[in-house]
């Protein structure tokens, strides 16, 4: 590998420079709830997933995070599996209710012993453990109490924080306190599509508040513990939002949805503010009283870098009609994750889609980072989420060929390093995923991995597309069309 030396940045779609800067960290990614399962093994208690997959019709199929991959009992293997791919490192959530299963009180310490031996697993291959604290698994119980529109899951939080830095902080140097908050708040609390299925767009933002004032508790509680080599951050889905034409009121529906989606959480988080347009935006709904003296100092901790995932860009406008959130991308509902945001319209870019219906296109990723460096210069960047789902089946060979994420993840990596070149300071990219698992209100629907798995026997078979990764990994650069390296 060979530190980028090209200055000016190429055109989107050219392949001028394809090296990757020296130590970029090559990973891949999951989540604790999608690959795990023993949903009930070693004092572990229900998340809020558990119980959402168990509600009928929630999930497709019927679907649940029971078994899911059986990470728990074949984590061995697939890390293994890792070290044979030759990823730097990996990134995993732990799973709250494992840890600490009714969200309050001492850890489990079945729980700690499965991480401390996956994380011991893991520096043993030299592939570095990369924590995320939570990746949407809320303890049943505390959703009982409230769930995020709550204050006290903040403080509840925090506390499990201190837990897991106590526990695995001389092994993990890199931590994210959240995946995707939006989700969390929007998705879980407004239109219902995913746990704990509630549809009420004041606690959907009451729940965006408590999720980034969980952040900043958890910040201070972990450097609280570690040692100050550690690194902190925070994931978030940022969207890139682009207007279906440049009239006015179009400009406007994407700064409406670029407040919710995005502004919501970089303002407080990082610039220790709420944008005022969002305020203004949602006063019908909530007058915002529930943002306390202090909350914003607390939110706003410095931090290492800012994790980022990217998938698809979004297209919106004014609604000249009844307004379409349900095109957005994030899963049919009646109800909005859109709060102060009904005059919205969200529309299907043109061009070819992934098996979630959604848009390829890696110029979103190049103008998202390139909008991050404007904002935020001096804050480093990280891809923790990027990849795509496809019908991928096992052929008679017992292969699995999936040259449509090959050429996704080829031009979405290319777009990273575009933009590298363009002086953005993206430290790393973290492929999702590293297996199929259950997708959510997909259930097992829907492919992410790189490692495809038959979900009867449990077999993994990496795909095609696995053995490319391995090699960009391997050798720090894209390879040509043709498929050799540059």
């Amino acid at each position: 590998m060979t530190t980028v030396t090209r200055r000016v940045a190429p055109a989107p779609g050219t392949t001028d420079s394809i090296r990757f800067p020296q130590g970029f960290t090559w990973g891949t990614a999951t989540a604790a709830y999608q690959i795990e399962g023993a949903a009930s093994v070693d004092g572990r208690t229900p998340s809020i997933w558990d119980t959402y997959s168990h509600t009928p019709g929630r999930v497709r199929n019927g679907d649940t995070g029971d078994v899911a991959t059986d990470h728990y009992h074949r984590w061995r293997e697939d890390v293994a599996i890792m070290a044979d791919l030759g990823v730097s490192a990996y990134r995993f959530s732990l799973s709250w209710p494992r840890v600490q299963p009714t969200g309050r009180g001492p850890a489990v310490q079945k729980g700690l012993d499965f991480y401390r031996a996956l994380t011991d697993a893991l520096l043993e291959k030299g592939i570095e453990p990369v924590v995320t604290l939570y990746h949407w698994d809320l303890p049943q119980e505390l959703e009982d109490a409230g769930g995020w529109p709550e204050r006290i899951t903040s403080d509840r939080f925090a506390d499990y924080a201190t837990l897991a830095a106590r526990a695995l902080g001389d092994r993990v140097k890199t931590w994210t306190t959240l995946n995707e908050p939006w989700c969390s708040a929007f998705l879980g609390y407004g239109s219902g599509v995913h746990a704990p299925g509630r549809t009420d767009p004041v606690a959907a933002l009451r729940a965006a508040h408590h999720l980034n004032l969980a952040h900043g508790k958890a910040v201070l509680a972990l450097r609280a513990e570690l040692p100050s080599r550690a690194r902190t951050s925070i994931t978030l889905n940022i969207h890139h939002v682009r207007a279906l034409t440049e009239a006015a009121e179009d400009l406007d529906a994407v700064r409406r949805i670029d407040a919710l989606a995005n502004r919501v959480f970089t303002g407080p988080l990082l610039e220790g503010a709420y944008p005022q347009d969002l305020l203004q935006d949602t006063a019908g709904l909530t007058d915002w009283s529930f943002v306390k003296d202090g909350d914003l100092a607390t939110m706003h901790q410095p931090l290492d870098f800012l994790g980022v995932n990217y998938y698809t860009p979004t297209l919106v406008s004014a609604a000249t009609g009844e307004a379409s959130h349900g095109s957005d991308g994030h899963g049919a509902s009646e109800h909005s994750p859109w709060p102060g945001a009904d005059r919205v319209a969200f529309h299907r870019p043109e061009g070819s889609t992934t098996a979630m219906g959604w848009a390829v296109d890696p110029s979103g990723l190049y103008d998202l980072l390139m909008r991050l460096k404007a904002e935020f210069p001096s804050m480093p960047l990280m891809i923790t989420e990027n990849g795509a789902a496809f019908d991928d089946y096992v052929n008679p060979e017992g292969e699995v060929s999936d040259p449509e994420r090959i050429a996704y993840l080829r031009g979405h990596l290319s777009a990273v390093q575009r933009a590298i070149v363009a002086g953005v300071d993206v430290r790393g990219y973290f492929l999702w995923s590293l297996l199929d698992n259950f997708e959510w209100g997909y259930g097992y629907s829907k492919r992410f991995g790189a490692v495809y798995v038959d979900y009867p026997t449990g077999r993994r078979i990496p795909k095609a597309s696995a053995r490319w990764y391995a090699d960009v990994a391997r050798t720090g650069t894209l390879p040509d069309r043709d498929g050799g390296n540059r």
